[in-house]
């Protein structure tokens, strides 16, 4: 095993993932997690089949089904009175898949708990500062304090500092959209499906959560002037509302229900161009930021998790072991990343004329076939980390 102790820089997912798939396996694992507390925070997210397989994997499949939404379908809907369009049955997915809606605090909750009971140690309060690759790694806190550790992983997002160690700052560049995020009581009786609201210059995707108590609504719309990006901030909501003013249906129910609701710039940054160096390596968004259009996030970081565990159990050295994980890992991330790229603006059409015939299109095409139109999504949800390794 080239690595045994290893420290973990950030207490999200994918950070969580790989400290109890690497605790299996036999390593001394810590999580450094700057937050006071492992808490109820973010909103909605969407599992699908190969995430799944990593949960599963590491032996909290079962909590994940219990406490989540399977999903039905995915509707993509007009917005003015939300006449469905096109609908992609997710009973169809081949046998053995599922897809599933969960809280992201519900999901790290089972994870950092399933990691704690490993054995894997978690601290908090913990701002690093920044990470000097070697052998050992040398991890400077923002306190003046350091540690080291045989192997430092950057589970630390968007805007993470051994990402930076390893490729330098590299400036995002703004999208041109924002996007507000609420979770709000099912005050119509949401069903268990992911709703696609498409309007000119705009969309609202909504899905629910906990059992069917409470609706994950997150609304994007196009703009020039940028907000600052990042999760902490917030927004009038009737801003949000104004913005929204032209959506019909249960959209204008469920936006009447949002009090606050965060508010953030969408950026695209680049995939890292380097992923591990000496006694390093980042996973998740720290590798691989991406736009909310694929819903890929979580999974691509469970997928990142198993990965570097397995690589880095395999018996061969580190460095051989790193370099195989982002050979495994890069071509894929980049595929998808860029799919999201490209996504938006099939649901913001702003001439009526081209909406409705691309509307009445996508719609006969999922009369005529769906399973065809379900399957162009295979070469995600099909894919198996957990056999590819």
């Amino acid at each position: 095993m080239p690595a045994k102790s290893v420290t973990i820089i950030g207490g999200g997912i994918g950070g969580f993932a790989a400290a109890l798939a690497l605790r299996q396996r036999g390593c001394d694992v810590r999580v450094l997690e700057q937050a006071e507390a492992i808490s109820e925070v973010g909103a909605g997210l969407q599992i699908s089949p190969n995430g799944l397989r990593v949960l599963e994997a590491l032996g909290v499949g079962e909590a994940l089904r219990a406490g989540a939404c399977r999903g039905t379908a995915v509707s993509l809907r007009d917005h003015r009175a939300g006449r469905e369009v096109l609908r992609l049955d997710l009973n169809r997915l081949p046998e053995g898949q599922s897809y599933h809606f969960v809280h992201r605090a519900d999901l790290i909750a089972l994870l950092s708990q399933a990691a704690r009971e490993a054995g894997v140690q978690v601290r908090l309060l913990q701002k690093v500062a920044a990470v000097r690759p070697g052998a050992p790694v040398r991890i400077e806190m923002a306190n003046g304090d350091s540690c080291s550790a045989d192997l430092v992983i950057g589970a630390d997002g968007l805007h993470s500092v051994v990402r930076s160690a390893l490729n330098g700052v590299v400036a995002p560049f703004f999208t041109g959209q924002v996007a507000w995020r609420a979770v709000v009581p099912n005050l119509c009786g949401h069903p268990p499906e992911a709703r696609v609201h498409m309007g000119p210059g705009r969309h609202v995707v909504s899905y629910p959560l906990r059992g069917g108590e409470k609706v994950n609504l997150v609304a994007v719309e196009e703009r020039r002037q940028w907000t600052e990006e990042g999760w902490s901030q917030h927004d009038d909501a009737a801003n949000l509302r104004t913005a929204f003013a032209g959506f019909g249906g249960d959209v204008a129910k469920l936006l009447a229900a949002v009090e606050r609701p965060g508010l953030w710039g969408l950026f695209r940054h680049p995939v890292a161009r380097h992923w591990h160096g000496q006694g390093v390596a980042i996973l998740g968004d720290a590798a691989h930021p991406t736009l909310p259009f694929m819903a890929q996030g979580a999974n691509m970081a469970l997928e990142d998790a198993w990965a570097l565990a397995a690589c880095l159990t395999s018996g061969t050295d580190m460095d051989a072991a790193l370099s195989r994980y982002q050979d495994l890992r890069r071509e894929r991330c980049v595929k998808i990343v860029e799919a999201a790229n490209g996504n938006a603006w099939k649901y913001h059409l702003s001439n009526p004329l081209v909406r409705g015939v691309a509307h009445m299109g996508i719609g006969m095409l999922g009369r005529l076939a769906p399973a065809k139109m379900l399957g162009q999504f295979d070469w995600i949800y099909g894919y198996d980390v957990t056999k590819a390794v």
